[in-house]
């Protein structure tokens, strides 16, 4: 087909150095069923001085000046929304917060792993969000007459590395506990969310949120591994909050 034609003329070049202006290159993984029933790879020259800092610009400029079939999720660029989370170089991370100047010659993009993929860099994030809205990620306050929901400041201190999580759901792809039971496991993302539902003292239904998630399946396939803690691009630290939630079980 013609992008596979592209590519490999690309390719060619740089091997014999006739594309040595572009600083990097980018292998991108591709796929779209209407066109093709196998992913590919497309690779793009990308000229640092042409472009920003991130990787996230080097996708942006590629979309808007070499290919504007490649398909990714962006909003904010600020490491905020969490839209643009992606695989990049192995690891699972937010494009908009990824340096694209490193050492690396050649830098491969593929969609967060073990997930089903829309198109191109896109996943289909249908099962996580129900996940998360099955904790119920909300305040419940028992007293509706009560307009105001008072906190000290030691106990809004406990919610620090919690609510900064944005949902980008790096942590989640990278655990290979969700990877083969994402149907009923919620995940360390998801669990981060409850355990911070839990410890917010305003809140009125810690003990059902614990039976809710006091289950073989939905906490307990945690086995520890720890990728998600490592992996999470706001370096926050999931595993310690799922060890929080089966240990306040357990005291319950």
């Amino acid at each position: 087909m013609n992008f596979l034609w592209q590519n490999k003329q690309k390719l060619n070049l740089f091997k014999k150095g006739i594309l040595v202006t572009s600083s990097k290159f980018l292998r991108v993984y591709r796929w779209n069923p209407y066109l093709n029933k196998q992913p590919w790879f497309s690779i793009y020259p990308i000229s640092l001085p042409m472009c920003g800092p991130m990787i996230l610009d080097a996708l942006i400029q590629i979309k808007e000046k070499q290919d504007s079939t490649l398909t990714f999720r962006r909003s904010c660029r600020e490491g905020i929304c969490g839209s643009c989370s992606m695989n990049i170089d192995g690891t699972n991370s937010l494009a908009c917060l990824k340096p694209l100047n490193t050492k690396e010659k050649f830098i491969t993009v593929y969609p967060l792993p073990h997930m089903y993929i829309v198109k191109d860099l896109v996943p289909d994030l249908t099962n996580f969000y129900s996940q998360y809205k099955s904790i119920k990620p909300w305040l419940v306050s028992l007293n509706s007459s009560k307009k105001e929901h008072l906190q000290s400041k030691a106990d809004r201190l406990e919610l620090d590395g919690l609510y900064e999580c944005i949902l980008c759901a790096c942590c989640s792809a990278s655990c290979p506990s969700y990877w083969w039971n994402h149907d009923k496991y919620l995940g360390p993302a998801v669990l981060l969310q409850a355990y911070r539902w839990i410890v917010d003292t305003r809140d009125d239904s810690t003990n059902s949120r614990l039976k809710f998630l006091d289950h073989k399946m939905r906490l307990y396939r945690c086995h520890t591994i720890m990728n998600c803690s490592k992996t999470c691009p706001k370096s926050l630290n999931p595993g310690k909050a799922i060890a929080s939630i089966k240990y306040k079980i357990s005291q319950n």
